[in-house]
């Protein structure tokens, strides 16, 4: 693995001026009164949980994969698939939507995305192959279970679902969103074409633990954070305590590690700017051409319309405002409409970097913006190839998704 060419940083450095100027647009709404003060403080108190957890998040991360512990466990999974790229991808695969469908997707990339890159550091395994199945199975995996996504929560919420009847609703839909992603990571990454060598290499040496101390603290954070997920403990707050003690693990004894620039500050900048940004769009006629897209949410060609539109909206705007802004226009009591959109908000966000939430941090992990991420830890991701190969999988996984959901 290299480190990211110059054409990528700049698209990358491009993006940080999108993320100022959206937030810049944001606050002239608000302060032009477009968006009135009441909607915009509600809109920032419905993003603020998740500014806090992609804040804090991305330093626990940073300084988990300090203590060698990504690293340990990619060493495990290479022995697993015993030099087997298809065994490696069977495992990847599986174990990417087990993390997704029963935590949520942004541990799979918090926890997952930092394995993949020093599994390929370590094996010499196809980098970019391991980067895309947890990206792509991070978002079309979570669709199961309400705790895989927020949205799903927003939408099981609104139709009154329990979890067990979300899922009993979702499941044809969840199978069919698989089996594309799975043939079109194969296909697009994973075949003979795409790797350097018919297998991978096994490292036969145990790695040596530079600081032990840290790395049984970072252990013992990452499983606290996953039985916290799974005891349905409000992601953001898990994320915080996490953070929390390793810095202060940090403060005693490896200051070394700290610094502001752990804040992924674009995310934030972002996140907040498009909740302010398009709420006000939405209340200058933005409502009238959302819902004129979305139409009535009647019989099974609304369903189609609804999921499409939650799917395009979602790469030009993010799929949370997309989901919000979607959810808005169906009619009450168009069940089968809302789960079609949250099929497009979930699977359709594939093809820009800003897409969702969770392929933001994605590419924060694995472009190697922030300090201490190791070089031979740092990928390329080609942004052509990136959109293009999203969409193809955006395109025919939503259609299968929702194909599933109408007809099953």
């Amino acid at each position: 693995m290299t480190e990211t060419p110059t054409r990528v940083r700049r698209a990358l450095d491009w993006l940080d001026l999108v993320s100022l100027g959206v937030l810049a647009a944001g606050l002239l709404c608000w302060a032009t009164g477009a968006l009135p003060t009441d909607g915009a403080l509600a809109s920032l108190g419905r993003v603020a949980p998740l500014v806090l957890f992609l804040g804090t998040v991305m330093v626990m991360v940073a300084i988990v994969q300090a203590s060698q512990l990504f690293d340990v466990a990619a060493l495990g999974l290479a022995r697993l698939a015993r030099g087997s790229h298809a065994a490696l991808f069977a495992a990847c695969v599986l174990l990417a939507s087990a993390t997704t469908i029963f935590l949520n997707l942004d541990t799979t990339i918090v926890l997952l995305t930092p394995v993949m890159l020093a599994l390929a550091a370590a094996t010499r395994a196809p980098a970019l192959a391991l980067a895309m199945t947890t990206v792509w199975l991070a978002n079309t995996a979570s669709l199961l279970l309400p705790v895989s996504n927020l949205t799903n929560l927003l939408a099981a919420d609104r139709i009154g679902l329990d979890p067990l009847a979300f899922a009993a609703r979702m499941w044809a839909p969840q199978l069919a969103v698989l089996a594309v992603t799975a043939l079109c990571l194969w296909v697009g990454f994973w075949r003979r074409r795409h790797r350097e060598r018919d297998r991978y290499l096994v490292p036969a040496e145990p790695l040596p633990i530079r600081d032990r101390r840290l790395f049984w603290t970072a252990a013992a954070v990452c499983a606290g954070f996953v039985l916290a997920v799974v005891a349905e403990v409000p992601i953001q707050i898990v994320s915080t305590a996490a953070a929390a003690v390793l810095v202060a693990h940090c403060v005693r004894r490896r200051r070394d590690l700290l610094s502001w620039h752990l804040i992924p500050w674009r995310l934030l900048v972002l996140t907040a700017g498009l909740f302010l940004l398009v709420p006000a769009v939405m209340r200058h006629g933005g409502d009238a051409l959302v819902s004129h897209l979305a139409g009535s949410g009647a019989g099974d060609a609304g369903v189609f319309r609804a999921g499409l539109t939650g799917a395009g909206l979602s790469n030009l705007v993010n799929n949370l405002p997309a989901y919000a802004a979607v959810e808005s226009v169906v009619p009450h009591g168009s069940g089968d409409a809302l789960l079609g959109v949250l099929i497009g908000t979930n699977v359709g966000p594939l093809i820009l970097p800003w897409a969702s939430m969770a392929t933001l941090l994605w590419f924060d992990l694995v472009t190697g913006r922030r300090p201490g991420v190791p070089e031979d830890q740092r990928i390329r991701v080609p942004l052509g190839r990136f959109a293009a190969t999203g969409a193809v999988l955006a395109v025919t996984a939503t259609t299968a998704g929702l194909a599933a959901l109408v007809w099953l």
